[in-house]
């Protein structure tokens, strides 16, 4: 199985139209053309399609789960979709995207949850329909359409973050489990340097973009500089990638501490014998001050 590319977004249109008719899934425009986006440039009237976002999110999430099941070989792992772990807040009402875990249930509890994916991928290319002989084709990347796909729309970007920060500041339970947002297309500028820091201050693992090539002509970004946004570029380095996680015994921890509190704990730590006992004391001492 490869990672996403024009072929899987025609297929969804292909898959699409046995149950949604064209209207909805294309906007029409003054001309009479069918098309996925707004054409950069133009300036007719304009509408919403509220069905095909719900279209794509269920295409995309079923994707990733047809994509890490064909990776994940551990028979004690299991790929849940729509999960919900009410202990760390995730319920019904917002149920994970996409889980792996060590049960296979909807409903779980924190120990029995490896990572938390959210995922956020839409159509990156524009697409036109032929109403007379039912044919779908791609006219152009993200660069000629007025539509922004993905990692390119702040306002998901920020309900992916907020997510995630919810999920941390639930409960200590979940300051294990790895949060991953995953995409279709390139993180901007400012928002490499959030990933960066959300990274680096453990809230968020990485926005990691499953299209190799978003672009029909050029590149775009492979990572950010502190690896807060990474494109996989294909299914090797997807697996490397997990497997880098799954080996790390992570620990969320954060505070507000004046230095004398902090150099109480830290002295407290080191006594312990080990660094990794001196850490798991500091994380049990900071959680608990």
């Amino acid at each position: 199985m490869r990672l996403w590319s024009k072929k899987q977004e025609k297929l969804f249109f292909e898959k699409s139209k046995d149950f949604a008719s064209h209207e909805q899934l294309f906007y029409k425009t003054d001309d009479g053309r069918y098309v996925s986006y707004w054409p950069k440039g133009y300036l007719g009237p304009k509408s919403t399609l509220q069905a095909r976002n719900s279209l794509i999110g269920n295409y995309t999430e079923k994707w990733v789960c047809d994509l890490l099941n064909n990776i994940i070989k551990d028979k004690d792992l299991q790929i849940i979709q729509q999960a919900q772990i009410p202990s760390i807040g995730i319920t019904h009402k917002s149920p994970a995207d996409i889980v792996i875990a060590t049960s296979d249930k909807k409903t779980l509890m924190p120990e029995e949850v490896k990572m938390i994916f959210e995922v956020k991928m839409s159509l990156v290319w524009n697409w036109q329909y032929d109403e007379k002989t039912s044919k779908i084709m791609e006219i152009g990347d993200y660069r000629t359409h007025q539509g922004r796909p993905s990692f390119t729309r702040s306002d998901s970007i920020l309900k992916a973050i907020g997510k995630c920060i919810d999920i941390r500041v639930s409960n200590i339970k979940s300051s294990k489990i790895p949060l991953i947002v995953l995409g279709n297309a390139p993180l901007s500028n400012g928002f490499c340097k959030k990933a960066d820091y959300l990274k680096t201050s453990g809230i968020i693992q990485g926005f990691w973009s499953l299209n190799p090539f978003p672009l029909n002509h050029g590149n775009t970004r492979k990572r950010s500089n502190k690896n807060g946004f990474i494109r996989i570029d294909n299914v090797d380095e997807l697996n490397t990638t997990l497997n880098q996680l799954f080996k790390q015994d992570l620990n969320f921890f954060s505070g507000m501490e004046n230095p004398k509190k902090l150099g109480q704990l830290i002295e407290i730590a080191n006594m312990e014998d080990t660094y990794e006992n001196k850490g798991l004391k500091f994380l049990n001492l900071l959680k608990g001050s």
